[in-house]
């Protein structure tokens, strides 16, 4: 690369002649490399040679996990199925003004054992904050009446407020909306659509809690065949639940032939409108098909509720 070319390496979208000859890339790996170093506390630099090469370095300080540390780390590959005994009762308020959004967080988060209620904008979210004193808040940031935002700042600028774990939900993953939540007052966020088990991790981070988990085959295991675990698990969001197209038989015909219709469409919308109609007694069903929808395995969907099928 040529000195001139240097100093703008490390611009987002910015390109060098070589790579924009070569037709491949977009400009934002070396951001993304120089912001993780950043966040690490380190720094990269960059030597170059015209027709001989780059040389990128980074230096960052690190040292052995702490065994007590390493101990309250969550098993890999276990599905959570409920919380430890001798805990507090956790309570968590969903602030979010999506019907369905709401019923799922609560069929996820109820039947593990913590106490659950909602609300549907950011005014009621505080009216809840002041007479049940939740632990911890989901807090959607686009809500009418009174948005995410406004809740949070005016919960976390009260003494009691700052004790309240309040975790934005949003679809956005830029850095800049990232900070601007943060600089409300949330204590974290989460971008949707989130995985079950990052959603579960996070409330496990911020308030400590101690889960049960399913239990797994102990016979010994190679390095390969634990990864090959592993891999499989996380494609498949640690689900235990078998998923068979008799199961949706407890559905009408017609609920059948909506889900078949928005898989085919791959309208993620449509599909959490149908699982949010699924009968509470049956919400390991409308946990395994979210799965599928979150994983966007819109052809499994497909294939479940084709008709003809079951």
């Amino acid at each position: 690369m040529a000195p001139h070319e240097l100093k703008t390496l490390f611009e987002a979208f910015g390109q060098t002649e070589s790579g924009l000859k070569a037709r491949e890339g977009s400009g934002l790996g070396l951001p993304i490399s120089q912001k993780f170093v950043q966040m690490m506390g380190g720094k990269i630099t960059v030597k170059s040679q015209i027709g001989q090469g780059s040389l990128f370095s980074f230096d960052i300080q690190i040292r052995p996990a702490d065994e007590a540390i390493a101990e309250t780390e969550p098993p890999v590959g276990r599905k959570v199925i409920g919380l430890a005994p001798d805990q507090p009762t956790y309570r968590i308020l969903i602030a979010e003004d999506k019907e369905v959004n709401r019923l799922l967080l609560v069929r996820l988060l109820k039947p593990l054992g913590f106490e659950v209620q909602t609300v549907e904008n950011g005014q009621e979210a505080i009216a809840a904050w002041e007479h049940w004193q939740p632990h911890l808040i989901w807090m959607d940031m686009q809500m009418p009446v009174m948005n995410g935002y406004e809740a949070t700042q005016w919960i976390k600028s009260s003494l009691q407020g700052q004790a309240t774990i309040i975790i934005a939900l949003t679809a956005s993953v830029f850095e800049e909306q990232r900070q601007t939540i943060l600089s409300t007052g949330c204590d974290d966020f989460l971008a949707k659509p989130f995985r079950e088990n990052d959603l579960l991790e996070k409330i496990r981070h911020h308030l400590g809690v101690k889960y049960i988990y399913e239990e797994i085959n102990n016979r010994e295991a190679t390095n390969e065949e634990n990864q090959n675990f592993l891999s499989v698990s996380f494609m498949q969001r640690e689900s235990s639940f078998i998923l068979h197209p008799s199961f949706l038989e407890i559905m009408s015909p017609a609920w059948r032939n909506q889900l078949y219709l928005a898989a085919s469409q791959c309208s993620d919308r449509l599909i959490f409108e149908l699982i949010a109609q699924i009968p509470p007694e049956n919400a390991a069903l409308a946990t395994a098909l979210t799965d599928l929808t979150d994983n966007f395995r819109f052809d499994q969907l497909a294939d479940l509720a084709r008709p003809g099928e079951g």
